[in-house]
C-alpha cells in the first residue's frame, strides 16, 4: 500500500473517532451546564476538521514531480499543519471569549455521574489516537500525522483538567469550571505554537542536518580533502543536501563521479529522510 493510501487510512479512522469524541463532550457539556466540557467538546470538533483539512492536503502533497514542481508537492502538507495552527488560535480565542461572557452571567455545573463517565471514555480514546498517529507519523514520514497527534495529546490534559473541574464542581466550588475553561485554552494555545514554530522552519529551509556532522561523514571517505558549503533543508522524511568536496586536481573525471556516487550512497545509508544529493567537485 502506498505512502498517501496508509495516510489517508490513519486520517479516515481518526476522523471518525474525533467526531464522536466531540458530540459526546458537546452534548453531555450542554446538558450539565459545563463550560469546560463544551469548550473541550469543540477542541475536539475541530480536531476533526483538521483531519478533513488533512485528507486534502496530504492527497495533495504526495502528488508526483512534474515541470513545474520539480521537488515535488511535499510543503503542501507542512502548509496544512500551519492551518490547523490558526484553527487552533481561533479556538482558543473562542474559549477565553466564552470565559469572560460566563463573568458576567454565571450559571451551575451539574456534575453527574454520566458526565465523569463520558470523559472517561473520550480520554481513552484520545490516549489510543495520540499513540496511533504518532506511530503511524514516524513510521510513514508524515508531518501532519506527526503534528496531529501532538494536537491530540494536548486533549488528553485538557480533558484531565476537565474531571477536576467536575470534582471541584461537586464540592460545589463553581469557579472550578472557568478556571479549568482557561486552562483549555492555554493548552490549545500553546499546541498551535509549537506546530507552527515546526512548520515555519520549514518553509524558511531551516537547516535539518548539522553541518559539522556531514563533513565528518564525507572526509572519512578516500580520495576526499575536505568538505564545505554543506546546506541541508527540507523535512526530516524529504531531506535536499548540497555540498562541496576538495578532490585531488589530476583526478579523472569518471573517477571523480565514482566518488560522488559513493559519498550520496554514503549519505542516504546514514540518514534515510535523505531524498536529493547535489554534489559539487573543486579540484584542490
Amino acid at each position: 500500500m502506498s505512502v498517501y493510501k496508509e495516510v489517508k487510512k490513519v486520517n479516515v479512522i481518526v476522523l471518525v473517532l474525533n467526531l464522536l469524541v466531540a458530540f459526546g463532550k458537546i452534548i453531555v457539556g450542554y446538558a450539565i451546564n459545563s463550560m469546560s466540557m463544551e469548550a473541550d467538546g469543540f477542541h475536539s470538533l475541530t480536531d476533526a476538521s483538521s483531519n478533513i483539512i488533512g485528507l486534502i492536503g496530504v492527497y495533495l502533497s504526495y502528488k508526483p514531480q512534474d515541470k513545474e514542481h520539480p521537488y515535488g508537492h511535499r510543503k503542501i502538507e507542512t502548509l496544512v499543519t500551519l492551518v490547523i495552527a490558526i484553527m487552533l488560535f481561533a479556538i482558543c480565542y473562542e474559549i477565553f471569549s466564552a470565559v469572560m461572557g460566563r463573568f458576567n452571567r454565571p450559571t451551575t455545573v451539574e456534575a453527574s455521574i454520566f458526565g465523569f463517565l463520558v470523559m472517561l471514555i473520550t480520554i481513552s480514546i484520545n490516549m489510543f489516537v495520540a499513540a496511533f498517529e504518532r506511530h503511524k507519523g514516524k513510521e510513514l514520514g508524515s508531518d501532519f500525522l506527526i503534528s496531529d497527534s501532538m494536537h491530540t495529546s494536548s486533549d488528553i490534559y485538557v480533558s484531565l483538567s476537565v474531571i477536576l473541574s467536575l470534582v471541584f464542581t461537586r464540592l460545589d466550588i463553581q469557579w472550578a469550571d472557568i478556571i479549568v475553561a482557561l486552562f483549555i485554552g492555554l493548552m490549545i494555545g500553546r499546541a498551535g505554537y509549537k506546530i507552527l514554530c515546526s512548520g515555519i522552519k520549514v518553509l524558511l529551509d531551516t537547516a535539518v542536518i548539522d553541518a559539522d556532522e556531514i563533513a565528518a561523514l564525507v572526509e572519512q571517505q578516500e580520495g576526499i580533502k575536505s568538505c564545505h558549503k554543506i546546506r541541508t533543508r527540507g523535512k526530516q522524511d524529504d531531506i535536499s543536501v548540497d555540498l562541496h568536496v576538495l578532490v585531488d586536481k589530476d583526478m579523472h573525471i569518471y573517477d571523480a563521479h565514482k566518488l560522488a556516487d559513493a559519498i550520496e550512497a554514503k549519505l542516504r545509508e546514514e540518514y534515510s529522510g535523505i531524498t536529493d544529493v547535489t554534489i559539487h567537485i573543486e579540484p584542490s
